[in-house]
C-alpha cells in the first residue's frame, strides 16, 4: 500500500520542444493511475498540464483541478476532470493545491512552475512541512536551477541548517518510488521524534 495518496504536479502549459516532456508527462499520469495515486494539478485542458491528467483519466484515475476564474478560458478546463474547483486567485489556489497533496513533482515548464516548485522548497526550508518534492529532470531540464542552488551554496546563502529538501528523478519510472522511499524516511524520523518527546 503506497504511503502516498495523491500527488500535485506542477508542469507547463505548453509543451516545450521536445516531445519526451509529453511522453514523460504521460506516463507519469499513467503510472499515478495505475497504482492508485491521484493528481492534484491547475485545472488545465493545454500543454502537459492536460497531458498528465488525461493520462490520469484514460487509465482510471482520479483528478482534482484547481483553476483561478481569471485563467478558465486561458487554459480551458478539462471536463472530464471527477473534481473542479473554481478559486478567486492565484493565492488560494496553491493553498489548496498544497493542501490536498502528499507530494510535488515540478515537470518541466515555465516561470509559473518555477515559482510553484520553488514556494514548496522556501515552504520546506521554513519548517512548514515535510512533505516531498521531487524534480523530474527529463533532458537535463532543470540542471540549471541545481547549478543555482549549488552557486547559492557556495555563496553562503543557503546556510547549513536550512538546507534545501528535494529529490531529483532523471527518468519517470523513478519518481514514484523514490517519493515513496522519502515519505517512509521522514515518518520514521517523526517517530523517533515523538518517541524521545515522550519518553
Amino acid at each position: 500500500m503506497s504511503p502516498i495518496k495523491s500527488i500535485c504536479v506542477y508542469c507547463g502549459s505548453g509543451f516545450g520542444d521536445e516531445p519526451v516532456f509529453a511522453e514523460n508527462a504521460a506516463a507519469l499520469g499513467r503510472t499515478m493511475a495505475e497504482e492508485g495515486i491521484s493528481l492534484v494539478y491547475g485545472g488545465g485542458n493545454v500543454g502537459l498540464m492536460g497531458t498528465v491528467a488525461k493520462a490520469v483519466l484514460d487509465h482510471g484515475g482520479y483528478v482534482t483541478g484547481i483553476i483561478p476564474d481569471f485563467l478558465k478560458s486561458r487554459e480551458k478546463l478539462l471536463d472530464a476532470v471527477q473534481e473542479t474547483i473554481v478559486v478567486p486567485d492565484m493565492h488560494t489556489r496553491k493553498r489548496l493545491m498544497f493542501e490536498k497533496a502528499d507530494a510535488f513533482v515540478a515537470l518541466p515548464g515555465g516561470i509559473g512552475t518555477l515559482e510553484e516548485l520553488v514556494e514548496q522548497m522556501t515552504w520546506a526550508q521554513l519548517g512548514r512541512h515535510t512533505k516531498p518534492i521531487l524534480m523530474l529532470n527529463t533532458n537535463g531540464f532543470w540542471k540549471p536551477l541545481l547549478s543555482l542552488f549549488a552557486h547559492m551554496r557556495e555563496q553562503g546563502f543557503i546556510r547549513p541548517g536550512l538546507e534545501l529538501n528535494y529529490l531529483v528523478a532523471e527518468q519517470v519510472e523513478d519518481v514514484i518510488p523514490m517519493l515513496e522511499a522519502s515519505v517512509r524516511r521522514t515518518r520514521l524520523v517523526e517517530n523517533v521524534d515523538l518517541i524521545e518527546t515522550k519518553f
